[in-house]
């Protein structure tokens, strides 16, 4: 069997993405435009428009049905949202951390190493979060200066 079948069949850790409206499926999107279709990830937008109980029960049903037995990385937009509030009110219940400030940088490091276990993918998610961003005028002014 080759390694990349292998490697499909091996239980990765799962993907949510809940997010204010829908910035986490336009993510997801832009994602897959990288690194193809993904499996056990999904993107769960909060809308003022739907009730509080109907979101935890889809953000709740998205966890379940991507936990493959490694556990669930939850990226979140905003701190302290409402995203975020109902992600962290479920980890008692559920095998998953919650990681907030989710961009394209931390999305896609998170989808190319889970295979890792659920603590070390949150440290790598949060890393590749943080260096994604830059000001990218400076550095163009820093290195033209030289």
């Amino acid at each position: 069997m080759p390694d990349k079948d292998r490697k499909k069949n091996k239980p990765q850790v799962g993907v949510v993405v809940v997010t204010h409206g829908n910035f986490g499926q336009a993510l997801l999107l832009a994602a897959e435009m990288v690194l193809g279709p993904q499996d056990d990830c999904l993107a769960i937008g909060v809308d003022v428009e739907l009730g509080v109980d109907e979101t935890m029960e889809a953000i709740q049903k998205a966890i379940r049905s991507v936990e493959k037995g490694r556990g669930v990385m939850v990226l979140t937009d905003l701190f302290g949202g409402s995203p975020t509030t109902m992600s962290l009110s479920l980890m008692d219940d559920e095998n998953l951390e919650v990681i907030t400030g989710v961009n394209l940088p931390m999305l896609v490091a998170t989808l190319q190493a889970r295979a890792m276990n659920l603590d070390a993918l949150a440290e790598n998610a949060k890393s590749a979060g943080v260096q994604g961003i830059k000001v990218a005028g400076a550095m163009l002014r820093k290195k033209t200066r030289k």
